[in-house]
Protein backbone atom coordinates (compact mmCIF):
# COMPACT_ATOMS: atom_id res chain seq x y z
CA UNK A 1 0.00 0.00 0.00
CA UNK A 2 1.41 3.37 -0.91
CA UNK A 3 0.85 6.62 0.91
CA UNK A 4 -1.47 8.01 -1.79
CA UNK A 5 -3.86 5.16 -1.02
CA UNK A 6 -3.66 5.89 2.70
CA UNK A 7 -4.24 9.59 2.18
CA UNK A 8 -7.15 8.95 -0.17
CA UNK A 9 -8.78 6.59 2.32
CA UNK A 10 -7.80 8.49 5.47
CA UNK A 11 -11.21 8.27 7.13
CA UNK A 12 -11.21 4.49 6.76
CA UNK A 13 -7.52 4.13 7.69
CA UNK A 14 -7.68 6.20 10.89
CA UNK A 15 -9.13 3.34 12.91
CA UNK A 16 -6.55 0.85 11.67
CA UNK A 17 -3.72 3.29 12.35
CA UNK A 18 -5.05 3.98 15.82
CA UNK A 19 -5.23 0.24 16.55
CA UNK A 20 -1.58 -0.15 15.59
CA UNK A 21 -0.33 3.06 17.18
CA UNK A 22 -2.48 3.28 20.31
CA UNK A 23 -0.73 6.32 21.73
CA UNK A 24 -2.18 8.47 18.96
CA UNK A 25 -5.38 10.25 19.91
CA UNK A 26 -8.41 10.93 17.74
CA UNK A 27 -7.40 14.58 17.85
CA UNK A 28 -3.91 13.67 16.58
CA UNK A 29 -5.41 11.80 13.66
CA UNK A 30 -7.72 14.67 12.77
CA UNK A 31 -4.83 17.13 12.75
CA UNK A 32 -2.64 14.74 10.72
CA UNK A 33 -5.37 14.53 8.09
CA UNK A 34 -3.54 11.93 6.00
CA UNK A 35 -0.23 13.80 5.79
CA UNK A 36 2.64 11.33 6.13
CA UNK A 37 5.19 13.84 7.46
CA UNK A 38 2.78 14.89 10.20
CA UNK A 39 2.07 11.27 11.13
CA UNK A 40 5.77 10.45 11.32
CA UNK A 41 6.33 13.52 13.50
CA UNK A 42 3.48 12.57 15.81
CA UNK A 43 4.81 9.01 16.12
CA UNK A 44 8.18 10.46 17.11
CA UNK A 45 6.54 12.65 19.72
CA UNK A 46 4.18 10.06 21.23
CA UNK A 47 6.62 7.14 21.25
CA UNK A 48 9.88 9.01 21.87
CA UNK A 49 11.61 7.48 18.84
CA UNK A 50 13.80 8.81 16.04
CA UNK A 51 12.36 9.96 12.74
CA UNK A 52 14.05 6.99 11.04
CA UNK A 53 12.44 4.54 13.47
CA UNK A 54 9.02 6.17 13.04
CA UNK A 55 9.32 5.90 9.25
CA UNK A 56 10.46 2.27 9.54
CA UNK A 57 7.53 1.39 11.82
CA UNK A 58 5.06 3.13 9.53
CA UNK A 59 6.47 1.40 6.43
CA UNK A 60 6.20 -1.99 8.18
CA UNK A 61 2.59 -1.19 9.07
CA UNK A 62 1.79 -0.32 5.44
CA UNK A 63 3.42 -3.53 4.17
CA UNK A 64 1.35 -5.54 6.65
CA UNK A 65 -1.82 -3.91 5.30
CA UNK A 66 -1.02 -5.19 1.81
CA UNK A 67 -0.35 -8.70 3.13
CA UNK A 68 -3.64 -8.96 5.06
CA UNK A 69 -6.12 -11.31 3.40
CA UNK A 70 -9.02 -9.48 1.91
CA UNK A 71 -12.39 -10.27 3.44
CA UNK A 72 -14.56 -8.65 0.82
CA UNK A 73 -17.56 -10.59 -0.35
CA UNK A 74 -18.57 -10.32 -3.93
CA UNK A 75 -22.06 -11.02 -5.06
CA UNK A 76 -21.00 -13.64 -7.58
CA UNK A 77 -19.05 -16.80 -7.72
CA UNK A 78 -17.07 -18.68 -10.32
Amino acid sequence: MNWNEVEGNWKQMKGTIREKFGKLTESDLQVIGGKKDQLVGKLQERYGISREQAEKDLDAFLRAQVEKPQTHTSGGGL
